[in-house]
């Protein structure tokens, strides 16, 4: 790490001009390119997949997605006007054309009676894909979507829903701009300097770029989900910015201290940098832990965001040394060059006055009154966890401006919430002699309570002289509802197995809503498995890194109750409707299938950062004095400030996506800014150091025999020059201008 920093210092125009061309070809080489997103994803051995696996063999034009182009008349105009019929048949007949287009169901044909809305104003024709819905790119999305708004104009209102629609609304990265003005706030209050303040900003913009321009030329190589560069941007803003505040703000530290601008550097690196690279290792692992779980959909997923991390964290070993470089003693405010010139180097230890070396006091003579007060605050709000609910939330929660929610709003109207998410019931018999069997099964699923409609049987000739049908079934209820949850739950534990019972048919439930609810209930049944790995790995990590079983211990269970509240506030705000109009939440709904796995191997991860910072520290004390809890105190009042702001800065940045984008991001970013909030303040500020007091000299208790048998591995330098801890300036008293 000294050999890196004082390379990156002594060379800073050539670190600088690499990112440079890193940063300008990426992002040309992606724009030359293009970008394939998709939100494809297999899921082997479930009745969806057989379903479609089933149509894709007998009838390839009847297999894959399934889209609706819905359109309503005004001005007292009426869908069977000839005009009207005109415009929308000769749409359809170039949507006919679209690549993958194979089969077109008309409103104006057999299908009238289904497809035609009661009050004569608002119809749907479907169209068939020969292909699953969700593997295409976003350019043909956005073509096919052009294609059927050709349709529209005076009197006539064209909208389309689907998957592949759905990839034609595009990715706003809507919070990156208000997280970057945020951030630059605190760390303008932090350090009282614009250059210190511009430093981590650039830091981290910098490497998000050239991370997402690489995202983007992957995309065509791994199948990444529409909302990875979106979901890259906020992670990496937050992670890029903290990992360059805690180099710059021990580099500012060196510079009081006396030392010259390479050596600060140098030493900053060698120790925080230390902390950096070792920080966003655990989160690179608990991210690409997501192969473990064996499902397609997320090993894009994993692999952009771990880029998106280690392109932050290289960027804070190497781009920031390089920047401090150019501006030297600038980073220091004004205050702190004046108190320099006036009295000299000063090294400040922790006993000094200042919020945190007394809550370090406080929580040192008082330890079990603030644990307990925090754990009851912290079980309190993980109590909705208990009430999670997986699912797919639907086109319904969509901005309303886009084509798919403005769909989904007029097939609600004109036919019931249900049209927005069909079942799909395949079968598989010897032909006629099975005819009897197929009609009772339409007959007895038209009787369910939540099934509003269900289509006459399409017949397909198979191989072996059996023939596959499929039969459309549209529920009453929308497709995130748990009546539909329920409803294919039904049907496939009761209703079709009492009708095929004693029979050679086979049905398999399918269509998009089976999909997503074969996706819940894969990844729930998988989850325990990728919690558990990550944690023992990381519990490993830990213990070589600090030669204990206890701290480690701590950790994961620390980890696991902040990850817990972070849960119960999604719950509570978007499964429950508990201020849902203060984050722009129009219904209630499930959380995301997938949103437990990426938001714990983010948490886990971004937990075990500020783990890592604040017991380095005082293992750092630890080693020098062997004093347990004099260790523990000027360990906790030598990085609060700087954990809590970094805390904040990432809580911020998170926070912005709340207010902009897609669904799924704003349950990111509210999971991970109450995840972050809780885990710094309450956890890592208090419980954890509470506990260390209370084990004293137990917390570093660790087995000869294995102590013999593990590796070893340091934060720490091995010759690292005397740390200090100086005070920064105080919240909020900046200088106005740096010098």
């Amino acid at each position: 790490m000294q050999s890196l920093a004082s390379w990156c210092v002594r060379h800073r125009r050539w670190v600088l001009l690499f990112w440079l061309v890193a940063l300008v070809g990426m992002s040309a080489i992606a724009n030359a390119t293009g970008t394939a997103y998709s939100n494809s994803f297999s899921l082997p051995h479930t009745e969806s997949t057989e379903a479609y696996a089933l149509l894709q063999a007998a009838a390839p034009s009847q297999s894959g997605d399934t889209e609706q182009i819905v359109f309503q008349t005004s001005r007292g105009a009426k869908l069977a006007d000839p005009t009207v019929e005109a415009k929308i048949s000769q749409m359809l007949a170039k949507v006919a054309t679209v690549p993958h287009v194979s089969n077109i169901v008309s409103p104006y044909g057999p299908a009238a009676s289904t497809h035609v809305g009661a009050d004569g104003t608002i119809a749907f024709a479907t169209v068939t894909f020969n292909q699953q819905n969700l593997g295409f790119s976003t350019s043909l999305a956005q073509h096919f979507v052009a294609t059927a708004k050709t349709a529209e104009g005076p009197g006539i209102q064209v909208a389309v829903a689907g998957q592949l629609a759905e990839a034609s609304n595009g990715q706003s990265i809507g919070g990156t701009l208000p997280g970057v003005i945020l951030a630059g706030v605190v760390l303008f209050f932090v350090f009282g300097s614009i250059f210190a303040m511009a430093l981590p900003l650039l830091s981290a913009l910098a490497s998000l770029g050239t991370a997402i321009g690489l995202i983007g030329i992957l995309s065509h190589v791994l199948k990444m989900p529409q909302f990875s560069v979106e979901l890259v941007a906020l992670i990496g803003l937050g992670v890029g910015i903290d990992y360059a505040l805690f180099i710059v703000t021990r580099h500012r530290q060196g510079l009081i201290a006396g030392q010259d601008t390479e050596a600060s550097i140098v030493n900053a690196v060698n120790t925080s940098g230390r902390a950096v690279l070792f920080a966003g290792i655990i989160v690179c692992i608990a991210l690409l832990g997501m192969f473990a779980l064996g499902v397609s959909f997320l090993y894009g997923l994993a692999v952009a965001a771990a880029i998106g991390v280690a392109f932050t964290m290289l960027a804070a070993l190497t781009l920031l040394p390089a920047f401090l470089g150019f501006i030297g003693p600038k980073v220091l405010s004004r205050r702190q060059k004046r108190e320099l010139a006036a009295t000299g180097p000063r090294v400040v230890g922790a006993g000094a006055k200042g919020f945190w070396p007394r809550w370090s006091r406080l929580v040192r003579d008082h330890s079990l009154l603030p644990a307990v007060v925090a754990l009851v605050a912290i079980v309190l709000i993980a109590l909705p966890l208990f009430s999670l609910r997986l699912g797919n939330a639907d086109q319904g929660n969509d901005p309303a401006a886009t084509t798919t929610r403005q769909a989904y709003d007029l097939l609600a109207k004109g036919f019931g919430p249900g049209f927005n998410g069909p079942l799909q019931l395949v079968t598989v018999n010897q032909g006629a002699a099975n005819q009897p069997v197929l009609d009772q099964l339409v007959t007895e699923v038209k009787a369910q309570p939540d099934v509003a409609r269900v289509s006459t049987p399409i017949i397909f000739p198979a191989k072996d002289g059996k023939q596959v049908s499929l039969v459309q079934v549209y529920p009453s209820s929308a497709p995130q509802d748990v009546a539909t949850s329920n409803l294919i739950s039904h049907l496939r534990t009761q209703t079709i197995p009492h009708v095929v019972s004693g029979s050679d048919v086979s049905v398999n439930v399918g269509g998009n809503t089976a999909i997503f609810a074969d996706f819940s209930r894969v990844l729930t049944s998988k989850l325990p498995l990728f919690i558990g790995l990550v944690v023992v790995l990381s519990f490993l990590l830990l213990a070589m890194v600090f030669r204990s079983l206890v701290i480690p211990l701590t950790a994961a269970v620390m980890n696991l109750l902040s990850i817990g509240a972070a849960f119960g506030v999604l719950v509570a705000v978007f499964q429950w409707g508990w201020l849902g109009t203060v984050f722009g939440i129009n219904r209630a709904g499930p959380v995301e299938s997938f949103l437990p796995v990426m938001l714990f191997a983010i948490l886990f991860g971004l937990s075990m950062d500020y783990e890592v910072f604040l017991v380095s520290r005082i293992h750092e004390e630890w080693t020098k004095s062997g004093d347990s809890r004099e260790a523990v105190r000027k360990g906790l009042a030598s990085t609060g400030k700087t954990i809590t702001a970094a805390a904040l800065i990432m809580i911020l940045v998170f926070g912005s996506f709340m207010f902009g984008g897609q669904r799924v991001i704003k349950e990111f970013g509210l999971g991970l800014s109450a995840g972050i909030l809780i885990d710094s303040l309450v956890i890592r500020m208090t419980i954890v150091p509470a506990l260390m007091f209370l084990l004293g000299r137990s917390n570093w208790w660790f087995p000869d025999w294995l102590d013999r048998i593990l590796p070893r591995l340091s934060v720490a330098p091995e010759s690292a020059p005397p740390e200090s801890t100086v005070d920064e300036p105080s919240l909020p008293e900046p200088d106005p201008l740096p010098v």
